[in-house]
């Protein structure tokens, strides 16, 4: 039988009032009730404004658990019987002053406390991040996982509760990014296959007597320092069920089957939480030692080729590469028809014959092949042969005929532009593939690739590129639904606090791809760019990372 339950996320603004930001709390809560709301999600910082003085000032206004602020949520959760998750700066036992979500249950009681891991730009100035971790909470619903707003825009906070088997993952937002909404949201419940309920702000981030002199700090306009809205429900394939407007209060509801929570299987039966290999993640769990290679070349001539059922794949090949570009990228399993392994291969696209047809040139082609010993592997060719051999590190149904694999990492081969990386067929579906990927200072990825599902692109593999800061070059056979490759390029304008090419128009972290269009697509990678990881002051989106905490990833 499904397990039917109403969750609501409410976005509303807040300010330096901490009363008028209680009764509002209440307000909404009970607004989200009278829908008939068994779970309500508030957005992130709700008793005060984000922005502080100082960190002096910061602890004259957090919270205390035994305080009117927590208390009175607390009771109003046990007055409408139901569950609250509410995010307030909060005093830690530890002496810390914390980002702190409660989780209220039915009866009013605190059923867990969890720290945010990531802090963000000024956020470092004023409050402090975990020491530890809260794990999956179980309750009276199922199993719930809590975090909030910049534990999201990176995979590793949601990811270990998937692993720990949360069903519901609930996000607490106080976020201007419009790729927020777009991307870091959507793309936490289609990675892990669970439900998501986030709650943003809306109205001024800063206080309106300071708001001016903020925005010139930060080099965003005054009218982006403002709450992004679009509050969210999201299914477990990514779809957005419900979603609030970008302006305005509002009670974001939906009814979800948590039951869809539990089915992880891809189209060909791959479970991705079963099929991941814990043994090889050992680094996301370490001190990482900052970038040490140097900055790749700031332009890259990149080609995918996404042929259809009628293209010559070599033809388009000999194409690309009179074309005089730097790397091409073919489908996974490209010398065999449907990329299907038990398919005689085309001799024409044999690693040998393709590295023939680059004699003279300083092209780079990756594609992936059956080797001798049965495994799938991805080749990296120039005009010499075989650069680099990258064996696929993770399972996956549809090659159940090919050896199991046994690769041990990511591998980075360094080329005349820059430090390349391989991520071969459905390595693609693990973020912690790309993870060690950036961890090895790679600056482009090339991923051999199927698409099966209908956002493998727009959000899976946009979301390894933005998280990691690397560049990308995915190549799949067209899909008849859902699309084939991408080239996904870094900005340059990315960190907040310093100087933009362009004016900032509400995207921080969220590359812009080039979606294959035609079985050949060409656009301009820039390896440079992965250098830049800092996406505000003091925050390195991939060295800043909760490494600490992650040992469920490892285990």
């Amino acid at each position: 039988m499904a397990r039917m339950l109403r969750v609501a996320a409410v976005q509303y603004a807040v300010g330096e009032d901490v009363a008028e930001n209680l009764a509002t709390a209440l307000r909404m809560i009970d607004a989200a009730a009278s829908e008939g709301a068994q779970v309500v999600v508030l957005p992130e910082f709700a008793n005060h404004v984000s922005w502080y003085s100082g960190r002096e000032h910061a602890r004259t206004q957090a919270q205390h658990l035994d305080g009117e602020f927590v208390t009175a949520l607390g009771r109003r959760a046990a007055e409408h019987g139901i569950h609250v998750m509410a995010n307030c700066t909060l005093h830690r036992p530890d002496g810390r002053v914390a980002g702190s979500n409660i989780l209220f249950g039915p009866d009013g009681a605190v059923l867990a406390v969890s720290d945010k891991q990531v802090l963000m730009g000024s956020e470092r100035d004023h409050v402090d991040p975990a020491v530890e971790r809260t794990g999956v909470v179980e309750t009276a619903i199922g199993r719930v996982g809590l975090y909030s707003c910049m534990d999201g825009v990176i995979y590793e906070t949601p990811r270990m509760h998937a692993v720990e088997g949360a069903e519901l993952l609930l996000n607490s937002l106080n976020s201007f990014a419009l790729d927020e909404a777009s991307l870091h949201v959507p793309v936490r419940a289609v990675e892990n296959k669970v439900w998501v309920v986030a709650a943003n702000k809306v109205g001024p981030l800063v206080p309106e007597h300071s708001i001016a002199a903020v925005a010139e700090k930060v080099g965003v306009p005054v009218d982006r320092l403002h709450g992004a809205g679009e509050s969210q429900v999201v299914a477990p394939d990514g779809t957005v069920v419900a979603v609030g407007p970008r302006s305005g209060e509002a009670v974001v509801v939906a009814d979800i089957d948590l039951d869809l929570a539990g089915d992880k299987t891809r189209p060909d039966g791959t479970d991705i939480i079963a099929a991941r290999r814990p043994e090889l993640y050992g680094p996301i769990a370490e001190e990482p030692r900052g970038r040490t290679a140097p900055a790749g070349a700031e332009k890259v001539a990149a080609v995918v080729l996404t042929p259809g059922p009628g293209d010559d794949l070599g033809a388009l090949l000999d194409e690309a590469v009179a074309r005089g570009v730097d790397l091409v990228v073919l489908p996974e399993l490209a010398a065999h028809p449907d990329a299907d392994p038990q398919r005689d291969p085309d001799p024409a696209l044999a690693p040998e014959a393709i590295a023939a047809r680059l004699v003279g040139t300083s092209v780079r082609v990756v594609t992936s092949v059956v080797d001798a010993a049965g495994a799938h592997v991805g080749l990296v060719l120039g005009a010499g042969g075989v650069e680099l051999v990258q064996p696929q590190l993770h399972a996956s149904a549809r090659h159940a005929g090919l050896a199991e694999p046994d690769g041990d990492g990511i591998e980075v081969l360094e080329v005349p532009w820059g430090r390349l990386a391989v991520v071969v067929g459905d390595d693609a579906l693990y973020p912690e593939t790309f993870r060690l990927a950036a961890l090895g200072d790679a600056d482009v990825v090339a991923v051999p690739f199927t698409v099966a599902e209908k956002h493998d692109v727009d959000l899976l593999l946009l979301e390894r590129a933005a998280e990691n800061r690397l560049n990308l070059a995915v190549a799949s056979r067209p899909h008849p639904e859902h699309g084939g490759g991408a080239l996904i390029p870094l900005s340059g304008d990315f960190t907040l606090w310093g100087d933009w090419e362009g004016e900032f128009a509400g995207v921080i972290s969220c590359p812009e791809p080039v979606l294959a269009d035609g079985a050949i697509t060409e656009a301009t990678l820039r390896p440079a760019c992965a250098t830049n990881r800092f996406v505000s002051r003091g925050t390195d989106v991939v060295d800043g990372r909760p490494w600490q905490l992650a040992a469920v990833l490892t285990a």
